[in-house]
């Protein structure tokens, strides 16, 4: 039996190393700070909004009772077509029983925090809102697990509203030249 012997190793090896080199630096040039990343991760709409913790309340508790289930959900979610972020500033405060239940499931819901922590998808929906990963109360899967809404005890920060609209722009009051500038 012949043996075939490779000759001139080197320059296949230094061709090798050069692609995967490439290869590396192009996957690091894209970090989290680069213009669509996180739309790019997230993939879906997020849309953000203040509701009564009293008028959520049986919604809110339901969801706290399937943390666990919620919690695997999250982990084995790869494509989510809708996230909704609902801010509940009255936990705490007489919130129909939402206080009692997370107090019952604080276990269960540390256990889903650490999920939405460990999920690109989930963790950069709520970090791009502004949202302490702490402060999730729970999540609802709806739409055969196609859309969640996830909800936040406290009221919406400043940087988690949603950009303004052109119609907003359009009603915007205009400086004329006649005006003195300070």
């Amino acid at each position: 039996m012949a043996q075939t012997l490779f000759r001139n190793n080197r320059p296949l090896a230094l061709i090798l190393a050069g692609a995967i080199g490439l290869a590396a630096s192009a996957a690091c040039a894209q970090g989290l700070d680069s213009e669509g990343a996180i739309d790019t991760i997230v993939g879906s709409d997020v849309k953000t909004g203040e509701k009564s913790a009293v008028d959520e309340g049986g919604r809110v508790i339901a969801a706290i009772e399937a943390t666990m289930d919620n919690a695997q959900l999250v982990r084995r979610a790869f494509n989510i077509d809708e996230v909704e972020i609902v801010f509940l500033p009255e936990v705490g405060e007489g919130d129909s029983g939402i206080t009692e239940k997370r107090e019952e499931f604080a276990d269960q819901i540390v256990e889903l925090q650490q999920s939405i922590e460990g999920s690109a998808i989930f963790y950069h929906a709520v970090d791009s809102r502004q949202i302490m990963v702490r402060d999730i109360v729970a999540v609802e899967f709806g739409n055969e697990n196609r859309t969640v809404t996830i909800f936040v005890a406290g009221a919406a920060p400043a940087g988690a509203a949603p950009a303004a609209t052109a119609d907003e722009d359009e009603v915007a009051p205009e400086q004329t030249d006649a005006e003195p500038a300070d």
